[in-house]
């Protein structure tokens, strides 16, 4: 079965060839074109597609508020995501709390579009990497987990690992390749991870990182690998 989606752009050109490249999917189909917001979200409620793509910035409502009374409508279960030219910080924020399931840039290759929606539809999220390497940049003001006693506490090493790579938008596979482990591992992390820190998705990852201010650790040297050797007659260790 096909997955179904409404397009919403006040740029019909845009619209139309975002439409041509879903058109070379045999899993993919287009049920609406729409203008501005308000048409978004009436037919959102109309035709229950699989997912929305909003565009930020359009008539009579704009894609942000479209997306929160498509989200909050009862009994939805249209996914959204938000493709814009704009990635203000106050546009992705209200994005990612409102629980839109991606937040893409109109810049990316259409294979990473078409990617999102599958994602979208199955019940993950995905952010554009270049928003979400900002966003951790912004953050970066520890270099460990607080030490106080928090939800972050009852995560294992691999599970923290595993967090930070979810937070800087690495699918699983990309994050089974990167430590080395199945990835049926993987998923079983990042469900615990979820589970003990009261997320929903990788879109609340991403926030949750970034409000506890932690950062990427150095990846840990792949095993058989040599140690730098220590300097002839030196007795202390250089620092890197």
């Amino acid at each position: 079965m096909s997955l179904r989606i409404l397009l919403a752009d006040d740029h019909a050109m845009f619209r139309s060839g975002l439409n041509a490249v879903l058109s070379t999917q045999d899993d993919l189909c287009c049920v609406a074109e729409v203008a501005d917001g308000q048409a978004a979200v009436e037919e959102t409620a109309r035709l229950r597609p699989d997912v929305a793509i909003l565009d930020i910035r359009m008539p009579r409502l704009d894609g942000l508020r479209a997306a929160e009374r498509i989200l909050n409508r009862p009994g939805n279960t249209t996914k959204v995501i938000v493709l814009t030219t704009y990635d203000e910080d106050s546009y992705v924020y209200s994005a990612l709390h409102m629980g839109v399931s991606g937040f893409l840039l109109k810049s990316v290759p259409p294979e990473e579009t078409i990617a999102a929606i599958r994602i979208a539809a199955r019940g993950d999220a995905i952010i554009d990497p270049s928003v979400t390497r900002r966003l951790i940049s912004r953050f970066a003001g520890s270099i460990a987990p607080p030490a106080s006693s928090t939800a972050l506490d009852r995560l294992t090493a691999r599970e923290y690992e595993v967090l930070m790579l979810m937070a800087q938008a690495h699918s699983n596979t990309e994050i089974a390749r990167s430590l080395g482990i199945g990835d049926e591992t993987v998923k079983t992390h990042v469900s615990r991870i979820l589970a003990k820190l009261g997320l929903r998705d990788r879109t609340q990852v991403v926030i949750y990182v970034a409000s506890h201010q932690l950062v990427t650790p150095l990846p840990a040297p792949p095993p058989g690998a040599e140690k730098p050797a220590r300097r002839k007659g030196s007795g202390r260790r250089r620092a890197t």
